[in-house]
């Protein structure tokens, strides 16, 4: 059995309810009412735990592409210049902050770069997620471990190679392990589930899944393979505009899908066989052999 690692009071691993985290990540499009409603919708749902993303984009937005422009809901602009229209700052997470409390729901973020981990660390998150992308950013995953903080570590577009350095690198105290393919939709063959046991038995960590496929059915596969952790990104509409949209979970899905989890996790039981007092008058009225003493 896996070790347990605490998140925000919360004991996350084997034997642990799911920890289900709602990934509102860039799906609020720089708007924080519309972050407010997506709060709500996992609050609703009966999440967790909600999660953003906090980028710097002078570091994270490539020279190549900072002057391309691109056609915004609010008109032409140069993908820099978008990067910065989605960010949130100080005063949106301080805002985030106090409505997660209002709402009785813990909230982190993925970091992308080493200013916005000590961006978080100044937000006092009770965890911090490494994006897949930044898996090989030695610099980044040695800023985070120093925080002393859980560490969910993001293994999309990674091999194991990759993974395993970078485990060495964290703290194996305080190390979760999500796995994930970093396509978006994911279709169902490149999902990959089995790899959830197969992190869990090399790292004797607490393993997730975070996933950005089409549908429920596979999330609630993860967590009959032992996904202590789920992560999905939600919406209010699939439709709307953004890059994370499509493979994001609206709000009646969000519903069904903790929902799913809760039965699934009473039904997998402990794994010992017995005979339930439920079933005693089917034995009396159906075994006419009884067992040899």
């Amino acid at each position: 059995m896996t070790r347990t690692i605490e998140i925000a009071g919360r004991p996350v691993g084997s034997g642990e309810p799911t920890f289900v985290i709602a990934e509102i990540g860039i799906n609020h499009n720089g708007d924080i009412a519309l972050a407010r409603k997506l709060i709500d919708v996992a609050v609703l749902a009966g999440c967790d735990a909600v999660k953003f993303q906090k980028r710097d984009p002078e570091i994270c937005v490539p020279a190549s592409q900072r002057d391309l422009r691109r056609e915004t809901p609010w008109g032409t602009m140069t993908y820099l210049e978008y990067r910065h229209r989605m960010e949130f700052g100080r005063e949106e997470y301080a805002a985030i902050a106090e409505y997660c409390q209002e709402k009785s729901i813990p909230w982190f973020a993925s970091c992308w770069d080493v200013p916005s981990a000590e961006f978080l660390a100044d937000c006092d998150v009770p965890c911090y997620k490494i994006p897949s992308a930044c898996l090989t950013d030695d610099v980044l995953l040695d800023r985070t471990r120093r925080f002393g903080r859980p560490v969910i570590l993001s293994t999309g577009m990674s091999d194991m190679h990759e993974i395993r350095h970078a485990v060495r690198l964290l703290d194996p105290r305080r190390l979760l392990i999500a796995h994930s393919t970093s396509t978006y939709p994911c279709p169902p063959g490149e999902l990959n589930l089995r790899v959830i046991p197969a992190l869990a038995e090399e790292f004797d960590c607490p393993v997730g899944y975070s996933g950005h496929e089409v549908g429920l059915q596979t999330s609630c596969a993860a967590v009959v393979l032992g996904a202590c952790f789920l992560e999905r990104h939600i919406t209010l509409d699939r439709a709307m505009w953004g890059s994370d949209q499509a493979a994001s979970v609206e709000p009646s899905g969000l519903i069904r899908l903790v929902r799913d989890i809760r039965v699934i996790e009473q039904a997998l039981g402990d794994g010992i066989k017995r005979v339930y007092e439920s079933e005693l008058p089917a034995l009396r009225r159906l075994r006419l052999v009884q067992p040899v003493a």
